[in-house]
Parts: C-alpha cells; sequence; structure tokens
C-alpha cells in the first residue's frame, strides 16, 4: 500500500499518541481505585491493538514506524487520582487529536475509517473518565477541535 508522506507523517503523529496512551494507563493505574481496573485494562488494551495496527499499517506503506519514547510529560504532576483522571483524558484528547489529523490527510478509505473509529473510541474513553472524574461538560462539542 503506497501513501503519500503528509498521512504517513499524520500516522506516525497518531503512533506517538497511541504509544503515549499505553504509557499513561500503565502510570495513572497505580492512582485510580480498583473499581477503576476494568476500565483501565480495556482502554490500555484499545490502544495497544490500534497500536499494533497503526505499526503494521505504517510497515505495509513502506514507512519505519517511530519507536516509544522512554517516558512522556504529564499535564500536571501526578500525585493522586484527580491527577491521573487527567492524565487518561489528556492522553485521550491528544489521540483524538492525531486521528482526526490522520482523516484529514487521507482519502483512503479503508484508512478514513480506521481514523474514524479510533477518534471516536478515544472521545467515548475520553468522556468517561471525565464522568468518573467529575469534569463538566464530559464532553467537547466537536472532539478533535482544538
Amino acid at each position: 500500500m503506497s501513501l503519500p508522506p503528509e498521512t504517513v507523517e499524520a500516522l506516525q503523529r497518531a503512533l506517538a499518541a497511541e504509544h503515549a496512551a499505553i504509557w499513561a494507563y500503565g502510570l495513572a493505574g497505580a492512582f485510580l481505585p480498583a473499581a477503576s481496573r476494568a476500565a483501565l485494562t480495556k482502554g490500555a488494551e484499545a490502544h495497544t491493538v490500534r497500536r499494533d495496527a497503526t505499526i503494521t499499517t505504517l510497515k505495509g506503506a513502506g514507512a519505519t514506524p517511530n519507536a516509544a519514547e522512554p517516558g512522556y510529560s504529564v499535564p500536571m504532576p501526578l500525585t493522586n487520582q484527580s491527577s491521573a483522571f487527567t492524565l487518561l483524558v489528556s492522553a485521550e484528547t491528544d489521540s483524538v487529536g492525531t486521528w482526526r489529523s490522520v482523516l484529514e490527510n487521507t482519502s483512503d478509505q479503508g484508512l478514513r475509517k480506521t481514523a474514524l473509529d479510533a477518534l471516536t473510541d478515544a472521545a467515548v474513553r475520553a468522556m468517561s473518565w471525565r464522568q468518573s472524574s467529575g469534569q463538566t461538560p464530559a464532553t467537547p462539542p466537536l472532539p478533535g477541535q482544538p
């Protein structure tokens, strides 16, 4: 599968967001109650599947997928449950934005569906984490918009 450079760049950004989200889920789990364990596991697994599929797509396009970083910036010091929720919302919001960029940078119908599904899934998870932490509104009017 041949992809234009702007699509490959957008996919690399989406891959970076998936790497960061997996890292964030692992870190946030240390600060969340046992009741959040199932949602944490499900979210981390979803990002792992997306990461692996994105790596496969990039390789199929002849690109070298960027590796995960050893660590990532957090929006605030991670010290408690509230900051863990903030980290997860931030990771999902970043994922939404990068998959929106993939949508904007491809005309391939299969890749557009993949990006839309990824954007939607991340937006729903972000909403759930906002609700769990009592944030309002639970979702922005147009997820993925700056």
